[in-house]
């Protein structure tokens, strides 16, 4: 048969090819966004370069992996599949906002269940994004600590762990091993940047109550020079020292501490500097090393083998090395996946067996009530500390344990420690009421809040 293909146009039938051509294109182009509006979508303002790329590479492949379980063992979240992209940002604040304004709209039909950055700096700059958006913004064990008040703060979760609660504990830790904090000397130091002075004020509250000396010393980004900071310290002569580091400022802190002959045993790490790539570059230095943790490495937990089943041995797994699995770092990345994919099941038990708007999701972080019956079934018990969450209340947790190094891994060497939230309440809520007046904010009545 042959077609005309006159100048004055296409023939009958080549016009109906077009036409079929057109629906067919059609078709095929809708089936991938009707299935991706099956899913939900979680977008990743990831860093797997540059002088954090330790943690980030860790936690993000840990969150994938737990995510790429769901997916294969489960089949979704209520049939419901899990579905994300990543944008590096090599934890620079600009490049994280440009990746927040890109992904938050959500993927070919997916909706946007949460962000979970990774980074004081990013979450700062997009605060107020997140809100307006009606986006859950997700800081585990970091972030704005006055974000703890969800009736100012609706849409922010710094979920087990703020800022002030971390250095609470440690301080309580302290107490404890020292017979009483009284006359005591505490050197504490911090990252140059929002996250490392975000406790400052707190600690001053801390050692006011308390009657410890405190000097507070701040090392400038990334960390990598602390000549100076550790003479003081010798000249101090504290008798403990709070590492409040983040990548590469922690094995140089062990080393220069060593230099100047400060038992590494009488450094408390906070949760940025509890990793096994923070203490094993520092070599010999870092055995004794003290820090916290609101999660223990290791795989020997149920969800752990799970992932390793279904995702890692089939050749599914995220991380380029496998040593890395079950690490400090891959294992938040875990956690961290468990809270949010928990926190979207249980707003499904409310809003229906679907993706679901940001919105409706923060409903589910808020209602998260994780005990120890349900931390069994997830295969994380031991791995997450029992989270009830509210309107009021973002964070949940406020407990940490204590590890120490012993040259090759970490070891528990303590129970739960809980911060003192009885006395940091009235300070988060001040704050956050202060950030409500700043920003014209009508705080939500928490008690209606059901």
């Amino acid at each position: 048969m042959k077609f005309s293909t006159t100048r004055h146009g296409a023939s009958k039938w080549s016009r109906l090819a077009a036409v079929a051509g057109l629906t067919l294109a059609i078709a095929a182009a809708a089936v991938p966004q009707a299935h991706a509006a099956g899913e939900e979508y979680f977008p990743l303002q990831s860093y797997r370069v540059g002088p954090y790329a330790a943690g980030g590479s860790g936690f993000f492949g840990g969150f994938i992996d737990y995510m790429r379980l769901i997916n294969k063992r489960d089949g979704g979240v209520n049939g419901v599949k899990l579905t994300w992209s990543e944008c590096e940002t090599e934890y620079v604040v600009e490049k994280g906002v440009e990746c927040y304004e890109r992904m938050k709209s959500g993927l070919n039909g997916a909706p946007t269940a949460a962000t979970n950055p990774l980074s004081v700096g990013i979450a700062y700059a997009t605060l107020d994004r997140s809100t307006s958006d009606k986006i859950p913004l997700i800081t585990i064990n970091h972030g704005r600590t006055d974000s703890t008040d969800g009736a100012v703060f609706p849409y922010v979760f710094p979920l087990q762990l703020n800022p002030y609660s971390e250095v609470s504990a440690i301080v309580n830790y302290i107490n404890q091993q020292s017979g009483g904090l009284k006359g005591k000397k505490i050197v504490v130091l911090y990252h140059g940047s929002p996250y490392g002075r975000e406790t400052i004020p707190v600690l001053d509250v801390l050692a006011k109550k308390y009657g410890f000396e405190l000097t507070q010393i701040e090392v400038p980004h990334p960390g990598n020079e602390q000549g100076s900071q550790w003479l003081t310290i010798h000249r101090i002569n504290p008798d403990w020292v709070i590492l409040r580091g983040w990548g590469v400022m922690n094995p140089v802190a062990l080393k220069s501490a060593q230099k100047v002959g400060f038992p590494a045993d009488h450094i408390i790490g906070n949760i940025w500097s509890n990793s096994e790539e923070d203490a094993r570059p520092a070599g010999d230095a870092a055995k004794g090393f003290i820090s916290i943790t609101t999660h223990p490495s290791g795989t020997d937990f149920p969800v752990l083998q799970a992932i390793n089943q279904y995702v890692v041995k089939p050749g599914d797994g995220d991380l380029k090395d496998p040593a890395r699995f079950g690490t400090v770092y891959y294992n938040l990345g875990v956690v961290n996946g468990i809270l949010n994919v928990e926190a979207l099941r249980v707003a499904q038990s409310k809003f229906g067996d679907k993706p679901l708007t940001g919105e409706q999701v923060r409903w589910g972080f808020e209602h998260l009530n994780l005990d120890d019956a349900r931390l069994k079934q997830l295969g994380a018990y031991g791995l997450v500390q029992p989270l009830k969450l509210s309107c009021a209340d973002h964070e949940g947790g406020g407990a940490v344990r204590f590890q120490q190094w012993d040259g090759q891994q970490w070891k528990i060497i303590s129970g739960w420690v809980q911060a003192d939230r009885a006395l940091l309440r009235p300070i988060i809520e001040k704050s956050a009421n202060d950030y409500a007046k700043e920003k014209g904010i009508t705080p939500r009545d928490c008690s209606k809040e059901l």
